[in-house]
């Protein structure tokens, strides 16, 4: 599989190739690119689709620095210009939503259209602070084994928790979270949880813009898209019907249909 070293890290990419206009996947924490295999599949016929592994997660490389939003924002940034695919259709879902409100603002000539996903320009809440620090540190020290049961409920709404003709699929995703590296993820985790807020961007941002959200989102509630959706000018709002945290898996035909309206306004 392609690995490309950028901006200090050991970053790993699929591309599907082809003549069509580019769309870059950003995944969200503790997945990997392989979350947007439905959107792949249904747009690689038409399109050029680019995903790739944020640093210290899915297949990239472990560094021991960088995993604010800043740099990782220049890891993408680095990526776009290194396959030469600028200007491209960016579509991220939580933290790669981070990603993708600050490639819009700080590198617009990057990016032809944004699909934002499950995401937030609001800084963690303090509340989640405690608990999410102390899932990390099981993380850490024992490994993504022991807090899989109480990362799942985060990251999956109930309508695919409890839906008994998805319970390999269900299975296939806390295998592929509880792989990851621990120490990367552990790092990535706190990227995440001490990220600044970055609402003053969005103003900036004068591109095509679709912001999707699930109905049953407990990790970033639906009234956050509203509140991105209300300062993005002339964006588009859908509540997936359904759907948790990790709507490209859970809902894709919902999440196919946003990707689409937002790359052919």
């Amino acid at each position: 599989m392609p690995h490309v070293d950028l901006n200090g890290a050991h970053i790993h990419f699929t591309d599907s190739g082809g003549d069509g206009e580019p769309i870059v996947f950003s995944h969200g924490l503790l997945f990997s690119g392989a979350m947007y295999s439905a959107q792949v599949a249904h747009f690689q016929d038409r399109y050029r689709c680019i995903t790739f592994d944020h640093r210290g997660q899915g297949q990239s490389g472990v560094t021991p620095d960088g995993y604010d939003l800043d740099t990782l924002t220049a890891d993408a940034a680095a990526l776009i210009k290194y396959l030469g695919v600028a200007p491209c259709h960016f579509v991220g879902l939580s933290m790669g939503g981070f990603v993708g409100l600050r490639l819009a603002a700080h590198h617009p000539d990057l990016l032809r259209s944004l699909t934002l996903l499950d995401t937030s320009a609001e800084p963690e809440p303090k509340e989640n602070g405690p608990r999410y620090r102390m899932l990390n540190l099981v993380a850490r020290w024992i490994g993504l084994w022991a807090v899989i049961g109480r990362v799942m409920p985060i990251l999956f709404g109930q309508t695919f928790l409890n839906d008994t003709s998805r319970a390999q699929e269900r299975k296939k995703w806390a295998k592929a979270i509880t792989g990851n590296d621990r120490i990367g993820i552990t790092r990535a985790v706190m990227g995440v949880i001490e990220r600044d807020a970055c609402a003053d961007l969005l103003g900036r941002i004068d591109i095509p813009t679709g912001i999707g959200v699930g109905d049953e989102d407990v990790a970033t509630i639906p009234e956050k898209s509203e509140r991105l959706h209300a300062a993005i000018k002339g964006s588009e709002l859908a509540l997936f019907s359904g759907a948790g945290h990790s709507s490209s898996i859970e809902t894709p035909d919902q999440v196919n249909a946003l990707i689409e309206r937002t790359i052919q306004r």
